[in-house]
């Protein structure tokens, strides 16, 4: 009979029981639990003394899930029999189901001492110990298991997990290989297997280890949520929502199937699907920090920042230690134009996990956005040399050295070309393409940006892309690649213009190429360069066989895989071609053309004729008044007596800022009172606001583009100063181009003379407000037939450069 195989009762009570127990024991096989339970209870009551009976009743007990129920049938098999090996390891076992952990370790301890060679007990006790933290004890009593019992597999897999959260990750994969080949129909030993591979950064592999998992057990709901993560790693965000749909149906109640399923949803943009499957997973476990924090993410990118904010406070909340939630918390707060507590929470991540690179870049781009430049470079610095190939790090190193005058030329040259190298050490560049080099034919241009919407790069680009769709019909087909998901009136217009529409959003740079590859792209355009939301490093796989940066950036994109950047005569001149690693090609008159604003705003009279002072402006991010910029205004200031200096930006909501505004004219002898200083509002009010304006001041090294193409639409001309590189001669080229070149400055002397010089002729400045925005409209800068068919023309001589070059077969 086995175990607890006597009983004391004497007689015929003692026999029925023992046939109760039996048939009971048959009917626990057949899974018939209720019966069987019944059945032990009836043999308990016949003879109270048979040990057997109470333990075979804790069995089906733990396997109903009662476990404190089978706990107490354990205590009694064991006050009848104390040395029953099999007896402590099920009582461990109830004790383990009942989180008393440390009470379950020393049941199979004392199983263990009873029956050293009891392979299961091994194998739960490195559970128990695993569970406690003791992840090198548990290896050592998954190995014993293996060596009591070579072929288990459970305790294989075991001894994987075991290894994994050790870091021994190529072990923990010979571990899983082992288990699957010992059971190659277990489902989980497949499964385990695949999460090793992909915890190695073999997604391609790991898929096909979860797919046998299914192919085993079609209904198996882990299998079909981590081969939904292994496909969200390969950029496949579309299959991998479809599996975790497929495992939500078999399993609804998994937590993390839905945290997956919505961080998907949130790669695809589609946030407000995202956002329900955060919920759910927090209505199964409402103490869920990781659902919480990521629900943040999606309402802020739905745009309700009071309840992302309760978001990410509350992950705080449960988990006050959760370094992403405080830095997703920063990057909120800095979007919300909180930059002091924003940068107060990126210091407070830095406490937490001081190795973090994506917070010193977050500390670095929020020390800028406050105009502290060189505490910006350390912190982005210190980003990379935690992550010496942290891509996203040397975008913000090299924004940030374009806001400084005193950068050398050679060494942003050498960071962009750094940038470059990782770029192309993580791709596998395209050497050929299916592209026919025919001259004539029909053109597929690609757009690739994250700014294809309410953006300055979307106002550039609308009224160009509608133009070339009537102008270039049979000609060309647009493209577009959206690195960020915005449905507005600018990115409905821009999507109108074009054949096909792709988000690139979640996509890899392998997935992303690939698309573009497969789409017959023949010229793709980078439209955000080093800036946020830019996908340069995709451009370094060469999907197309010729490729350009256009229009979002204003330097070298370090790209070696990059053949153009599109300039003109005004802004690069030939002796600066030697900074670029792109082939400089020059449209005739500008690179920019601006799209008339959709707001009725009219332009005033010349507000210095009614308030008897003149109003400079500057509606620029305050981060480019650097303090050669705060002197060389001061000085405007005081050569013009009574003027005012009129400031809107989003940094000046912070009262710290304007206080330090205040600090830095009065250090150059300007009274707080002549200043203005205004929070950036509304684009309609925002523009409503240059009717306060007489004279726009440009900063530099990195003058206006968008503030000044809109000031001059609102009658404003702009004050530039010449510079020698491309970004800081961007203001020339505009003005230039609109017909201003009198509002051209050769060098700080030259810009106080033409201030005053303007300022003291009002009569003049208010004929040429009147006529300003006619002016303008009619100029290179605001003529989108007249620039589609320059760029056409650009893009036609591009192809046919390259079909000159490429052999047929």
């Amino acid at each position: 009979m086995g175990l607890f195989d006597r009983f004391k009762s004497p007689g015929r009570a003692a026999q029925e029981a023992l046939r109760l127990l039996e048939e009971g024991i048959a009917c626990e096989q057949q899974g018939r639990m209720e019966d069987a339970l019944r059945l032990f209870d009836a043999a308990i009551l016949l003879a109270p003394d048979a040990g057997r009976a109470h333990f075979c009743r804790g069995n089906v007990l733990l396997h109903q899930g009662n476990a404190q129920a089978a706990l107490e049938a354990y205590m009694g098999a064991l006050a009848l029999k104390p040395d029953s090996a099999a007896a402590h390891y099920n009582m461990g076992n109830a004790l383990v189901r009942l989180g008393r952990r440390e009470e379950g370790v020393a049941a199979y301890q004392k199983a263990l001492a009873l029956k050293p060679d009891f392979a299961d007990a091994e194998v739960a006790l490195g559970g128990a110990l695993e569970d406690l933290g003791h992840l090198d004890a548990a290896v050592a009593h998954y190995r014993r298991a293996l060596e009591i019992q070579p072929g288990y597999a459970g305790a294989s897999g075991n001894l994987g997990g075991a290894l994994t959260a050790l870091g021994r990750q190529d072990e923990a994969l010979a571990c899983y290989r082992q288990a699957a080949g010992i059971h190659p129909d277990d489902a989980e030993a497949h499964n385990n297997l695949g999460a090793a591979l992909r915890e190695l950064g073999r997604p391609d592999d790991a898929l096909k280890s979860f797919r046998k998992a299914l192919e085993i057990k079609p209904d198996y709901a882990e299998a079909h949520s981590n081969l939904g993560a292994a496909l969200q790693d390969l950029g496949r965000l579309d299959e991998a929502v479809a599996g975790y749909r497929q495992a939500a149906e078999i399993r609804p109640d998994l937590t993390a199937l839905h945290y997956n399923l919505g961080n998907a949803l949130k790669d695809l943009g589609q946030f407000n699907d995202a956002a329900a499957s955060f919920r759910q997973a927090l209505r199964i476990e409402p103490d869920f920090a990781e659902a919480h924090n990521n629900l943040g993410i999606a309402l802020e990118r739905l745009g309700k920042p009071g309840e992302a904010l309760a978001s990410f406070r509350r992950a705080l909340e449960i988990k006050p230690g959760y370094a992403d939630a405080c830095l997703n918390l920063g990057v909120f707060l800095n979007l919300s134009g909180q930059f002091e507590e924003a940068i107060a929470h990126y210091r407070r991540t830095l406490e937490i996990q001081p190795g973090y690179a994506e917070a010193h870049m977050n500390l670095g781009s929020a020390l800028a956005d406050l105009g502290l430049l060189d505490d910006a470079l350390a912190s982005t610095r210190r980003a990379l040399e935690i992550d010496p190939d942290y891509a996203q790090a040397y975008n913000n190193l090299l924004f940030i050295h374009n806001y400084m005058g005193d950068q050398s030329a050679a060494m942003l040259l050498d960071n962009a070309r750094r940038f470059g190298e990782v770029a192309a050490k993580k791709a596998r560049q395209h050497a050929s393409w299916p592209n026919r080099p025919a001259p004539g034919r029909c053109l597929r241009v690609g757009l690739v940006s994250g700014d294809l919407c309410n953006h300055p790069v979307g106002y550039f680009l609308v009224g160009v892309l509608e133009a070339l769709t009537l102008q270039s019909a049979g000609r060309l087909e647009l493209f577009a690649y959206a690195n960020r998901s915005a449905d507005d009136e600018t990115g409905r217009r821009i999507r109108a213009c074009c054949r096909g529409w792709h988000s690139a959003v979640g996509l890899s740079d392998e997935a992303l190429a690939r698309r573009i590859r497969d789409d017959g792209i023949d010229i793709l355009i980078d439209l955000s360069g080093h800036t946020a939301h830019g996908r340069l490093s995709a451009f370094a796989w060469k999907p197309a066989p010729v490729q350009a940066s256009w229009l979002g950036y204003f330097a070298t994109t370090g790209v070696a895989a990059m053949d153009y950047f599109i300039a003109d005569p005004w802004t690069l001149p030939p002796s600066e071609e030697a900074n670029f690693t792109e082939k400089i090609w020059r449209l005739p008159e500008t690179r920019l053309c601006f799209t008339p604003p959709g707001a009725e705003v009219e332009v005033t009279p010349l507000p210095a004729l009614n308030k008897g002072y003149v109003t400079f402006g500057c509606f620029n991010n305050l981060t480019k008044m650097n303090d050669a910029v705060v002197a060389l205004w001061a000085r405007v200031l005081a050569a013009v007596p009574g003027s005012r200096l009129f400031l809107k930006s989003k940094q000046i909501r912070e009262a710290s800022v304007r206080q330090g505004i205040a600090d830095r004219y009065a250090a150059h002898g300007i009274d707080p009172g002549r200043l203005i200083l205004e929070d950036y509002v509304p684009r309609a009010n925002y523009l409503a606001a240059y009717q306060q304006v007489d004279i726009g001041l440009d900063p530099f090294p990195y003058p206006g583009g968008t503030t000044t193409v809109e000031a001059l639409w609102m009658g404003v001309p702009v004050l530039t100063l010449t510079g020698e590189r491309f970004l800081s001669r961007q203001g020339v080229g505009l003005l230039m181009n609109a017909g201003l070149p009198d509002w051209v400055a050769t060098d700080p002397d030259d810009y106080v003379a033409r201030a005053v010089s303007h300022a003291g002729n009002l009569q003049r400045l208010a004929a040429l407000r009147n006529g300003l925005r006619q002016q303008v409209l009619a100029s290179p800068i605001f003529d989108a037939k007249r620039f589609a068919q320059h760029f056409e023309t650009a893009l036609r001589d591009m192809w046919r450069e390259w079909c000159s070059k490429t052999r047929v077969d």
